[in-house]
């Protein structure tokens, strides 16, 4: 399906799931079913499951994205990125499916946790599009947006409990396996896909209590797993900065103290880069100390795709004051360039990825792993972080002409993508990565095999 075709067809589809009718909308080859709500809660509660629909649900309208400021970081590099408006209230899901499958067809499910570190983002940027994806692959994309930063992830005392984004996704997954079947997708072919914060959440999602049996397989990109210890203290410093909000305060005024808990975080050395995330012994993970165990348990159920691009840093390089300054040194400034995000690439993301691996197949798993290579030309970031966005998801308009892709053409840019997206699937399906998608994709990335 071209860009301009896309379109061409516009009507509303019925379809009537467990939880009452939902109306989403026939693009051109797709029906997309917009802003689903999954669950509702109140300020810092858990979530709770979304009644069922009195009346037909029009989703029409993308999901509202959590409360969040802008990153300045995803915005050099992608130029005129939105995440849309904004809403506490943003527990939703979105379902992007074939316009002509059949009734008795049961596709493979790819639930898409969206990246950030946690405090940008949600399931229906633009640049999350899964219409090339569904196309071209014959499979069903469910989108999730969940809370964010302060609002989803910070535990402050007895007021706010830690991990609520994470418990968001938990309940956006059992909405999937009481519903998706409506929708035709198979409730026992579900994979999970997330990237940078999303990558974290779906390992994550392996060892939460409250998920057996809601997926079957998980692909984890460009996850930060080499900075996930020892938070504990940092998490407290960061609380302990921002006090206990007032509980009318306005959601406005809450996001931003998230530059205060970052300021607290920041005398914690790495783990600093991504301040909000999970929190171990706190509900629905285990404590740190059996982190690994949890994994290893979980090993034999789930099939696991884990990788990182082979230059992750590049893209945050020129935001942080040593690096520039070094890069600047006459002689040796790309040099040390090249090296310190070599560097810092293997310790956050690379070698921890050889290690997730490894010990999933410890615990009688099957894990393959990738490395993307693909540098695209004029970008002046590399091989980086979240340069795999566009070989998968999102619009021409999205991406074209980014500073992201460089010089690339959206010809090629689609050819790679078209590659990469086939291999996905095909780990969908059988959880395997075949030697004929591997080298259909090796121009861009590369599959281990051990």
């Amino acid at each position: 399906m071209t860009e301009s075709t896309s379109l061409t067809r516009d009507e509303l589809r019925r379809v009537d799931t467990p939880v009452g009718p939902v109306v989403g909308r026939v693009l051109g080859d797709v029906v997309r079913a917009l802003g689903i709500p999954y669950a509702r809660a109140e300020r810092f509660a858990p979530p709770r499951p979304e009644p069922a629909f009195t009346e037909p649900f029009q989703a029409t309208q993308p999901a509202p994205a959590s409360p969040q400021l802008s990153s300045k970081v995803v915005s050099a590099a992608v130029e005129g990125v939105s995440v849309g408006r904004h809403d506490e209230h943003c527990q939703r899901l979105s379902v992007t499916l074939p316009a002509d499958l059949a009734p008795d067809e049961r596709l493979p499910v790819m639930v898409w946790i969206h990246g950030g570190s946690y405090v940008t983002g949600s399931g229906d940027m633009e640049i999350f599009d899964p219409t090339r994806l569904v196309t071209e692959q014959r499979v069903i994309v469910v989108a999730v947006t969940y809370r964010l930063g302060m609002l989803g992830y910070l535990r402050i005392g007895d007021t706010a409990p830690a991990n609520l984004g994470l418990l968001d996704q938990i309940q956006a997954l059992r909405w999937v396996n009481a519903n998706i079947a409506a929708f035709g997708g198979d409730p026992d072919q579900v994979t999970l896909f997330g990237q940078s914060a999303g990558g974290d959440a779906v390992a994550h999602l392996m060892i939460s209590r409250g998920t057996e049996g809601l997926f079957r397989r998980a692909i984890i990109q460009s996850a930060p797993l080499g900075i996930l210890t020892g938070r504990s203290r940092m998490s407290q410093a960061m609380a302990a900065a921002v006090g206990v909000p007032a509980p009318d305060t306005p959601a406005a005024e809450i996001v931003a103290l998230e530059g205060k808990a970052a300021t607290a975080a920041k005398k914690f050395g790495l783990a600093s880069a991504m301040p909000f995330g999970v929190q171990y012994g706190h509900a629905p993970l285990p404590p740190e100390s059996l982190r690994v165990r949890a994994w290893r348990e979980a090993a034999p159920g789930i099939d696991v795709l884990v990788g990182a691009t082979s230059q992750e840093t590049g893209l945050f390089a020129d935001f942080l004051p040593p690096i520039q300054r070094l890069s600047a040194l006459p002689l040796v400034g790309r040099a040390l360039r090249r090296f310190l995000v070599w560097a810092t690439t293997y310790r956050i993301y690379t070698g921890p990825a050889k290690r997730f691996a490894r010990d999933h197949r410890r615990g009688g798993g099957r894990a393959t792993r990738y490395t993307v290579t693909w540098q695209p030309e004029g970008s002046p970031f590399g091989a980086a972080h979240i340069v795999d966005l566009p070989l998968l998801l999102g619009t021409r308009k999205a991406w074209e002409h980014t500073k992201l892709v460089g010089r690339t053409s959206w010809t090629d840019l689609d050819r790679r993508g078209k590659a990469v997206r086939g291999l996905w699937a095909d780990f969908a399906r059988t959880g395997a990565v075949s030697s004929q998608n591997a080298g259909a994709a090796s121009d861009s990335l590369t599959v281990h095999r051990s």
